[in-house]
């Protein structure tokens, strides 16, 4: 969806499947309380007694409005993305890692960065090291962990979609003739 889709009482699902409901619109940025209750009364406002959440652009393009809408945009972002996934015993390690240590900068981890020889890297934890911060992340298209001091990470750009299939296009093997 669109920042231009929502409006104040739009129900709506969100990224993860959970239904929200918008209760503010802003200049680039929405408000909205997730609809988990079955008290009405949690939802009497404003002010309400649910958490107000902010949804960003990014996470206003992963809403739908129906069901057959999110799966149909999975369905596509499966066959295009180019993403590999990340494989069970790897998971695994990165929500070990991430639930070890408490890092204050969540943002950080919200977003893959591009290295400058087009590797993508996808951050999953973060912590302190003396008096650095440190971010764990992990290069998908080579099933390979790496760690990075958190200024330089945040220095390298956003992965784009294209970048990512960008990346996955130089797995597939060359088809040239001689």
């Amino acid at each position: 969806m669109k920042h231009s889709d929502f409006h104040i009482g739009l129900e709506f699902l969100g990224g993860a499947g959970f239904q929200w409901r918008c209760t503010d619109v802003g200049t680039r940025t929405i408000l909205a309380i997730q609809l988990d209750r079955k008290n009405p009364d949690w939802y009497q406002g404003p002010p309400y007694i649910a958490n107000e959440v902010v949804f960003d652009e990014q996470e206003m393009g992963l809403c739908h409005l129906t069901i057959e809408e999110a799966i149909s945009a999975a369905a596509l972002n499966d066959e295009t993305s180019g993403h590999p996934g990340y494989p069970a015993e790897d998971l695994q390690r990165m929500m070990k890692a991430r639930h070890a240590h408490r890092y204050p900068h969540e943002g950080v981890l919200r977003f893959s960065r591009r290295r400058g020889d087009g590797e993508i890297l996808d951050p999953y934890a973060g912590r302190r090291k003396g008096a650095t911060w440190i971010v764990d992340v992990y290069l998908p298209f080579q099933n390979a962990f790496d760690t990075m001091a958190e200024d330089a990470f945040i220095a390298l750009p956003r992965a784009t979609p294209q970048d990512i299939r960008s990346r996955a296009d130089r797995l597939r093997p060359s088809h040239r003739t001689s």
